[in-house]
């Protein structure tokens, strides 16, 4: 791998991760068109997907700061916080046993075009229904077990490539009843322990990886991780103003293309 191909890897990943467009299915388009580009096993995909929710952190850290201190408050927000690290700890259960039992499958597909634009249009479906919903949403509050179970699940069906992170589980919420805003910043507090295991899972593909390719690693995680930054604030408008269709057409049409390319070829 080159430094040009992490730059151009770290910039469709930071660019995709908070777009309900499947940065996934993205980086293994792009990979499959990058001639000579090799990695052992994700771990390159893995390390920016940690670089982005690095950025999570960052856009985020008061709330991850509250959540994480919830249980030595006894302010009025306190109770509040303890039951969305609540929420957030169900939540992770059915994504990390999907991910820890389909790991070497999953990883399989990553290579698979047809799976990766058929689950594109899988993703167009989900935002298509989801951007349809116009009414008042319910706030973080009123969010229940059931909503965390089934975020969780949607997250957990999001490791299959094309199919978008925070894509399915922002529509899942919504498609719930729940607001668009608390929708978002629940998806992307809810990948931190998903992405953050797969990360810890991935480190011991380190030692395979030629100590001449390490600044091409760090310089595509530094890329992810400001364009990262960027796209967050971005998402949060699109989906406080419930504007879906656009990036459900998109994924429609990359979709269809992928898979009409993966026929003729």
């Amino acid at each position: 791998m080159t430094i040009l191909h992490a730059i151009l890897l770290g910039l469709v990943q930071g660019l995709t991760e908070f777009l309900p467009v499947s940065s996934s299915g993205h980086l293994a388009i792009t990979q499959h068109f990058l001639p000579g580009f090799t990695q052992p096993g994700l771990l390159f995909d893995v390390l920016l997907h940690a670089a982005t929710m690095t950025a999570v952190l960052i856009y985020f850290r008061a709330e991850v700061t509250s959540l994480a201190s919830s249980y030595f408050r006894t302010d009025e927000t306190a109770a509040n916080d303890r039951h969305i690290l609540r929420l957030l700890i169900f939540g992770s259960i059915p994504t990390a046993i999907i991910g820890l039992s389909g790991k070497d499958f999953f990883e399989g597909l990553f290579e698979n075009l047809p799976v990766i634009g058929s689950m594109l249009l899988v993703t167009a479906a989900l935002l298509f229904l989801a951007g349809r919903i116009k009414r008042d949403g319910r706030a973080e509050a009123q969010m229940n077990l059931v909503d965390a179970l089934l975020v969780g699940i949607a997250q957990g069906a999001a490791i299959l490539p094309g199919i978008s992170r925070s894509g399915s589980t922002i529509a899942c919420l919504l498609l719930r009843g729940v607001d668009g805003v608390t929708a978002a910043r629940f998806s992307f507090l809810l990948a931190l322990p998903a992405v953050g295991g797969a990360t810890l899972l991935s480190l011991r593909d380190l030692q395979h990886v030629n100590p001449s390719e390490l600044p091409a690693y760090a310089i595509g995680s530094l890329v992810a991780f400001i364009s990262g930054l960027l796209a967050i604030r971005f998402l949060l408008a699109v989906v406080r103003n419930r504007r879906l269709q656009g990036f459900a057409i998109y994924c429609l049409l990359v979709g269809s293309v992928i898979l009409t390319y993966s026929w003729l070829s």
